[in-house]
């Protein structure tokens, strides 16, 4: 059994690492520190993979020895808390009727805490195979951070048999989960003087016909896609933002306007951007280019974050659903890291504490009951690992 003021010690370790603004935009370095320092305390050292300016790095650390062994995987970064209404600090934990609230106690640092809480448990048993820990930065940005590390798994660090991604499932064992791909698209027109828009290409007007068939493509994946996994059924296709233009009386020459995908694992990649160049090409570009030979239509991916889908009887998948008690696995509408783990192959499975609906929101909290189902569930992992 754990010990009796393990609950405390995860909350104690929360408010910690809740107390470093490790915001995505900002480094991770002390944050990490923290950790390798915890770690150190109990003698386990730990390996960093740094980003290329130094900002920030990822940690990985082994507790006990031997192949394979079971990987436990967490971001340290966060999304923002600007123009968001707190009613409490989002730097520093704050307990309030059985919720634990501050930015990332949800996602995904409640997790971590469990994890580091758990690390004398760990430690006392005679484990037959090992523990990892892998703690990455930039998941929110399009998990660009954890790449690094996952490479070197299997050559200078030791590659687990299995990975745990601890996001907030409420503890339920996710098996499958849509890719994102985030575009940028811009327009070039060409200025005119606004008594004359014929003169002109207006690339404000041109961005409005690409998002009116963007929207029609989301509409058409509506009808034609349904895997009733996911909620909702189908890839989802939208414009999240748009800048253009400099005067109301000047044709605009400019403008850009940024788009997702989140696409069901069975969806072609990259398919909404090859129909939307196709589309461009066909209806667009050589009316544009009568007016300006230099008009262009120019889309570039900014990230791109693989669908993850366990392969089938998959060991990690079997494991989680043993250690949880569950009959079968879901499928979210969310992406992780476990998808990239899965293609470097790492076989993934997602299950850890905190509602996926808290994740990202002002308020932002993870519940102790959650955070008492997630030790309870890293004790059952050491016994399973256990001679």
């Amino acid at each position: 059994m754990p010990p009796e003021n393990a609950t405390t010690n995860v909350t104690d370790l929360l408010a910690k690492l809740v107390g470093f603004d490790t915001t995505s935009a900002k480094s991770n370095m002390a944050l990490i520190g923290f950790v390798q320092d915890h770690l150190d305390g109990h003698g386990i050292a730990s390996t960093l993979v740094a980003s290329a300016d130094g900002e920030k790095a990822n940690l990985y650390a082994m507790i006990g020895e031997g192949d394979g062994g079971v990987g436990l995987s967490g971001h340290s970064d966060c999304v923002p808390v600007e123009g968001q209404n707190w009613t409490s600090d989002p730097f520093r934990l704050t307990e309030r009727d059985g919720k634990l609230y501050g930015r990332g106690t949800c996602d995904m640092k409640g997790f971590i805490a469990c994890v580091l809480a758990a690390v004398p448990l760990f430690k006392s048993r005679n484990l037959k195979e090992p523990i990892h820990i892998l703690i990455s930065y930039d998941e929110e940005v399009g998990c660009t951070g954890v790449q690094p590390m996952i490479e070197r798994l299997g050559a200078d660090l030791p590659r687990p048999r299995a990975v745990i991604v601890g996001e907030p499932t409420s503890m339920t064992v996710i098996d499958a989960h849509k890719s994102i791909d985030v575009y940028r698209t811009r327009v070039t027109g060409k200025e005119a003087h606004s008594s004359l828009p014929a003169l002109g290409v207006n690339a404000i007007s041109v961005a409005a016909e690409l998002i009116g068939e963007i929207d029609r493509a989301a509409e058409k994946n509506a009808t034609t896609e349904n895997d009733p996994r996911f909620e909702p059924s189908y890839s989802t296709v939208s414009v999240g933002t748009i800048d253009g233009g400099t005067a109301t009386n000047i044709v605009p020459k400019t403008c850009e306007f940024s788009w997702q995908v989140r696409g069901l694992p069975t969806a072609p990649a990259g398919e909404a951007a090859r129909d939307l160049a196709a589309f461009a090409e066909r209806n667009l570009l050589p009316k544009m280019r009568k007016l300006a030979e230099n008009a262009a239509i120019e889309t570039e991916t900014q990230t791109s974050v693989p669908a993850f889908i366990a392969a089938p009887n998959s060991d990690a998948v079997a494991f989680a659903l043993a250690l949880t008690g569950a009959n079968r696995a879901e499928a979210v509408s969310y992406a992780t890291e476990a998808g990239l783990f899965e293609k470097a192959g790492c076989p993934a499975v997602i299950c850890g504490p905190g509602d996926i609906a808290q994740a990202h929101a002002a308020d932002e909290f993870v519940s102790i009951a959650q955070i008492e189902a997630c030790m309870k569930f890293l004790e059952d992992l050491a016994d399973q690992l256990s001679h």
